[in-house]
């Protein structure tokens, strides 16, 4: 097919459709704990000093064989370096803004806030333990809760002992505060 009838978007201006992306409130910071900082950063560094650098050589070799249009090592890579450019970008922008919380300083430690592990159980009886961490940070399955989350928005603030309402699309939930912990400084 002639490339005049095939739309191909060079440039990936869609550096907001990232996959791990998830959009911060209006006017808010992107809080987030050091380790979380430290391991978007430790990603950033391996994406420019070493997985950046070996497809450019992929790629330039595979230029280097001559027919491009149905070289599968130079399209595959220049396809990866745009990926890899695209999560370069949006690494570089959610460090520049981010916040970093140390939750050992939290002087309210009875409270719920950024960076505390919470238990608390539902309606059912069932127990839970999440930890209050920052939006590119979360892991739902691991019990990492992003502050922006309707669980962890609920549980802001409460005290051990406090019921606090859960409201979600399948309904309304009431929450027992259990627990509350702080990493130790």
């Amino acid at each position: 097919m002639n490339k005049a009838f095939v739309k191909e978007n060079e440039g990936d201006d869609d550096d907001d459709l990232d996959v791990a992306a998830v959009a911060l409130p209006a006017g808010s910071k992107n809080y987030m704990t050091k380790q979380g900082y430290e391991r978007l950063r430790a990603e950033l560094v391996h994406l420019m000093n070493e997985e950046r650098p070996a497809v450019v050589q992929t790629v330039s070799w595979a230029a280097s064989n001559g027919d491009r249009s149905e070289n599968g090592d130079y399209l595959y890579g220049k396809k990866r370096l745009r990926e890899i450019d695209r999560r370069i970008r949006f690494l570089t922008r959610r460090l520049e803004m981010a916040e970093v919380v140390d939750p050992a300083q939290q002087p309210n430690r009875d409270q719920v806030f950024f960076g505390a592990t919470v238990v608390y159980s539902d309606k059912a009886g069932e127990e839970f333990r999440v930890t209050i961490v920052g939006v590119d940070e979360a892991e739902p399955l691991e019990g990492r809760i992003s502050w922006i989350s309707p669980v962890a928005r609920a549980l802001t603030k409460a005290r051990e002992g406090d019921t606090v309402t859960l409201r979600t699309p399948a309904g309304i939930d009431e929450l027992d505060v259990l627990e509350v912990h702080y990493p130790e400084t």
